[in-house]
């Protein structure tokens, strides 16, 4: 099945890690203003770029942008791939900003907060309606 960003659904998985991984990895989650479930979604997205054949994320998601902290940001894309071009650093940061952006919109959908107006593409407090 290929990797697509264009799905609306989502799913869960469940995996199993030592009690002192997971500490560590909710007060880095918790350092970047991060969900732990989007903190691992971003470290193993980020992960994967190092093993496409073409040096690119093969699901279209662009890395990490933990908390909107751009500076950090950069720094850990050229940790991972050595060198990156303008373009692929404003990919990186841009493409994270529209993975949360759907998160958040996901995520107030689920809780009712907000509404979709398929018909002319805007959303709205769910009260407004």
């Amino acid at each position: 099945m290929p990797d697509s960003d264009d799905s609306t659904d989502r799913v869960g998985i469940t995996t199993y890690i030592p009690e002192s991984q997971k500490a560590q990895w909710e007060a880095h989650a918790a350092e970047f203003n991060m969900s732990q479930s989007e903190f691992v979604r971003s470290m193993v997205q980020a992960g994967r770029r190092g093993f496409d054949e073409t040096g690119t994320d093969s699901t279209g998601s662009s890395g990490s942008n933990p908390g909107g902290n751009i500076p950090e940001t950069v720094v850990q894309a050229l940790d991972a791939e050595g060198r990156l071009s303008w373009e692929e650093l404003l990919e990186i940061v841009i493409g994270d900003v529209e993975s949360r952006l759907e998160d958040a919109i996901v995520d107030l959908q689920e809780n009712g907060r907000i509404a979709h107006q398929p018909r002319d593409g805007t959303y709205s407090l769910q009260e407004d309606l």
